[in-house]
């Protein structure tokens, strides 16, 4: 496997958290859903081509779940210098939770790059 680098001005930023409460459209065990907006910003010297992604999502309840895959909402974003790429996603839970994730790639010459997102908390609204 080859080691990626992290691209300096290459950064992944968490733009809003929406809470959603799904009522029975959602899992029994899972009511609770964020929506997140997420923008990757490229200034670096050279274009990005993102590849994938990868999530650890660690519950309060003492349980984990990690996301990885290829694409990034079904696509394989490229980022000029200068230019950004936003998506919104969500993710459902039970409880409040920990998410770290990053997203990885390569640059134009063909170097496998990656930006990490800074972790962010679910937190379930308590009921009053």
């Amino acid at each position: 496997m080859t080691a990626s680098l992290a691209l300096p001005g290459l950064t992944a930023r968490l733009d809003k958290l929406v809470y959603h409460h799904g009522g029975p459209s959602l899992p029994a065990g899972q009511p609770h859903a964020f929506v997140y907006f997420i923008t990757i910003r490229n200034a670096s010297d050279r274009t990005v081509t993102l590849l994938g992604r990868k999530w650890v999502i660690a519950h309060a309840d003492g349980t984990s779940l990690v996301v990885e895959g290829d694409k990034i909402v079904g696509g394989t974003p490229r980022i000029p210098p200068g230019e950004k790429f936003s998506y919104n996603s969500y993710h459902v839970t039970g409880c409040d939770a920990r998410v770290q994730g990053s997203f990885h790639g390569v640059d134009e010459h063909g170097a496998h790059i990656h930006v990490v997102l800074p972790p962010f908390e679910l937190v379930v609204p308590k009921e009053s």
